[in-house]
């Protein structure tokens, strides 16, 4: 069957990006496709007896909602082989891909957080992305990862594959990094090529050789360092200044980072989360002298948000495992007197807190509030316990994974925590990417 040619009817989009279609009862996940059409895809995996996966090669009936692509190189038009990938909703009008980003988030959180919300995806609002495209949803990254191949070309990876595509366009990219990137060059013995433009600086073009150990990337990766808690307080190593870039929010708060290190992809990402956490926290429930944490805290950029709603003295921890990120942390929080950067592993971090804290550290503890930012896999149950334990009086979830989020939060309300609210963004337009804010409390 792999190979086949089917005509299928699209039911309804599930987590990934993908449409789901039957074929003689058999789920088809089918890529390009929306709910509502009819569509000819050829199976690109039949290894699996409850489903397959298929590629739209033809439009039979088309959606209202589908509109030319905003990537030419990833349009249905092109032998799926050769569509690039990292925009699978960009052949979607802007308005419904957000309504289907809602509706695998509400799906998600009814399925397996057994909760029923249906939060929209909302729009990064113009003011906070100048010279974005709210219409069509491009012009929004400010990095970007192209690849070489072994003869020298240069461009993204194909969808769902490892083969690099050359392309004449990153619509995408902000407009300073499409005009650095060398897609009509060659450049044999390069392995990939790093364009990142800062806030408060000029575009970068980076190039990583081809036997360089390649960064983990994504929304949020995780970044992992083995060993007890170190506090960013002790010596810090000299931070070369060529690798560090600056970048800036609306309301003026700078915070370093390295060239290489997370940092939100979106122009207005950054201060779109950073208000949404501050929106977030129940003004009531928040205790500034209780022991507050911020967990996966990168650069302190949500500790910021907690400091700057509810002022400088402000009792907050951050922890992150990435030593670097937590140095800059430190400096990016130096003005508050309670912040405090500590390099970790989350799950270790929280382990040695509840076996060393005496009854007064977990008394604050148990009145403060924890931000907590995880990779796109989640926290998982050891850390969703370990901080369920220390009985916090809310807790601010940041998610770049509707799934991910959803099963967390089954585990939250297993231990009293219940959702209390959930905005959702998009911060990824033309992918199926979405980042939400969700508060708990018992």
């Amino acid at each position: 069957m792999l190979g086949s040619l089917l005509d299928l009817q699209v039911d309804r989009i599930a987590h990934g990006g993908v449409a789901v279609a039957r074929h003689d009862g058999r789920v088809v996940f089918v890529a390009d496709a929306i709910p509502g059409e009819r569509v000819r895809a050829r199976v690109t995996d039949a290894s699996k007896d409850r489903f397959w996966r298929a590629d739209t090669v033809e439009v039979l009936d088309a959606s209202p909602d589908r509109r030319e692509h905003v990537w030419a190189e990833a349009s249905v038009d092109r032998d799926p082989a050769e569509r690039a990938g990292g925009a699978e909703f960009g052949h979607i009008r802007i308005e419904r891909q957000r309504a289907l980003k809602g509706e695998v988030l509400a799906d998600a959180l009814a399925r397996m957080g057994g909760v029923e919300l249906a939060p929209e995806v909302a729009a990064v609002a113009a003011v906070l992305a100048p010279g974005v495209d709210a219409d069509d949803g491009t012009g929004w990254r400010t990095r970007v990862r192209l690849h070489v191949d072994a003869e020298g070309r240069v461009g993204p990876y194909a969808a769902r594959s490892r083969r690099v595509v050359p392309v004449a366009s990153l619509p995408l990219a902000a407009a300073e990094l499409t005009a650095l990137a060398p897609l009509d060059a060659r450049m044999p013995g390069v392995g990939a090529i790093d364009l990142v433009l800062p806030s408060a600086g000029e575009a970068q073009l980076v190039t990583v050789e081809a036997d360089a150990e390649p960064r983990q990337r994504g929304p949020r990766a995780q970044r992992g360092r083995r060993g007890g808690p170190r506090r960013s307080q002790a010596a810090r190593p000299a931070v070369p200044r060529d690798t560090v870039i600056v970048e800036e929010l609306v309301a003026g708060r700078r915070f370093q980072v390295d060239r290489g290190g997370f940092w939100q992809v979106h122009r207005g990402a950054a201060a779109t989360l950073h208000a949404a956490v501050q929106r977030a926290i129940d003004a009531e429930r928040f205790d500034p002298r209780a022991a507050n944490l911020d967990l996966y805290g990168g650069v302190g950029l949500l500790a910021a948000a907690v400091g700057d709603r509810f002022g400088d003295t402000t009792r907050i921890t951050t922890v992150e495992a990435d030593p670097r990120a937590t140095l800059h942390a430190g400096e990016n929080l130096a003005e508050w007197v309670g912040a405090q950067a500590v390099t970790a592993r989350v799950d270790r971090y929280l382990a040695e807190l509840a076996a060393g804290a005496g009854a007064a550290e977990r008394a604050g503890l148990a009145g403060g509030t924890v931000v907590l930012d995880p990779p796109r896999a989640g926290a998982g149950r050891e850390v969703v316990d370990r901080i369920a334990g220390l009985g916090p009086a809310q807790i601010v979830y940041v998610a770049c994974d509707p799934v991910a989020l959803a099963r967390d939060v089954a585990l939250f309300r297993g231990h009293g925590y219940e959702l209390e609210a959930v905005e959702a963004f998009d911060l990824f337009p033309n992918t199926h990417h979405l980042e939400a804010v969700a508060r708990l409390a018992r």
